[in-house]
């Protein structure tokens, strides 16, 4: 199949997933509604307005796998579609459920964690596997064992699962950063060669694209952890489909990709260890919290962190054109203004912040 081609198939692809969304956030929402599937904000939330209807994720997963499904009727054979795609959907199914019974009943931290955990082991059993590392310096190559590639995958998707779920807080945030991110890995995949993980991206981008313009504040809708899992999960793989690459340095693309999330989730676990709470524990310290005290509104803080993102996918970008030593020294100063960063905008801090709640509504989901 040629290179043309190759990105027409691609562009419908992403345009069915787009399209298929956002006719369904209408129809999702009026079924949330019905369901009584609905945001009751409580004591920690910005959003102050009842009743907002939650399960925008089913809208978000079903545009993604139309658009995978378009892919396979409109590739003519180019790409060997197979185990990983089964994977999204199979895994992305678990979570979808997950994250539905806890919109509407509430489920505890740890019965979610177990869900998780078995997604990433349908998507372990798969074939999505963190398997082996090249040193960039000397180019040792390391097979990892077994039950340390198992640790290490697991802990790699349900990590990057409930750090899109924790950052959704905010009206379009999580599938605006989301969508960033995915783009991203896309871009990343597209330059190895890996047209299963571009078609993977672009379905998932083309889900989180068609809902934005209906969780875009003030917002119609939200994701709920419906949503916020799914997105969570579907990176986790992408981000693994693109590593092909086998460096050490260059699985770094994926990580700088989702360093907003990440040292959101990162932040939040060392408030809680310090403050000697559970590490499920919600709080109001969050990044978008601290943002949104600094910007004044919702909007303001959500361009920020779209802005932040933007600026750590470039960076990932750059990472796939470095080698050796180069690749070192600018991860080295990327880390340190990062720290400097985080610091100055008082991310450190125990204490949680006192946020302008208004009526422009947040994602329900956050934490």
């Amino acid at each position: 199949m040629s290179e043309m081609l190759d990105m027409r198939a691609v562009l419908i692809a992403f345009a069915a997933a787009a399209v298929v969304s956002a006719g369904a956030t209408p129809i999702v929402s009026w079924l949330a509604r019905m369901l009584q599937v609905v945001d009751r904000p409580g004591d920690r939330a910005v959003n102050l307005r009842e009743g907002i209807p939650l399960l925008g994720g089913l809208a978000v997963a079903l545009g993604c796998f139309v658009g995978l499904a378009v892919a396979v009727l409109v590739d003519g054979g180019g790409v060997e579609f197979g185990d990983h795609i089964e994977a999204l959907i199979v895994g992305g199914v678990v979570v979808l459920g997950t994250g539905a019974v806890d919109d509407r009943v509430a489920i505890r931290a740890r019965t979610k964690l177990v869900m998780q955990l078995v997604a990433a082991g349908i998507a372990i059993w798969f074939g999505f596997r963190i398997a082996h590392f090249t040193d960039p310096i000397t180019q040792t190559h390391w097979i990892l064992p077994g039950w340390i590639m198992v640790i290490t995958t697991t802990l790699w998707i349900v990590g990057i699962t409930n750090a899109m779920n924790l950052i959704d807080g905010l009206d379009g945030l999580c599938a605006g950063v989301g969508a960033i991110i995915g783009i991203t890995l896309t871009f990343v995949c597209w330059q190895g060669g890996h047209w299963l993980g571009v078609f993977m991206g672009a379905a998932l981008v083309g889900g989180m694209l068609g809902f934005l313009p209906y969780n875009f504040s003030p917002a119609r809708i939200f994701l709920g952890d419906t949503g916020a899992l799914f997105i969570g999960y579907g990176l986790s793989l992408l981000a693994l489909e693109g590593y092909r690459q086998l460096s050490l340095l260059t699985f770094l693309v994926p990580l700088l990709a989702l360093a907003v999330p990440l040292l959101d989730t990162v932040l939040s676990i060392l408030r809680r260890v310090r403050r000697r709470s559970h590490i499920f524990d919600p709080d109001r310290a969050h990044m978008h919290h601290r943002l949104l005290q600094f910007q004044g509104t919702q909007r303001g803080a959500v361009l920020s962190i779209y802005f932040l993102t933007t600026c750590f996918c470039v960076i990932a970008l750059s990472f796939t054109s470095l080698r050796g030593y180069v690749a070192v020294l600018v991860v080295v100063v990327v880390i340190a203004l990062t720290v400097r960063l985080l610091r100055n905008l008082g991310f450190f801090d125990l204490e949680a912040v006192e946020v302008p709640p208004g009526d422009e509504g947040a994602g329900a989901g956050g934490h």
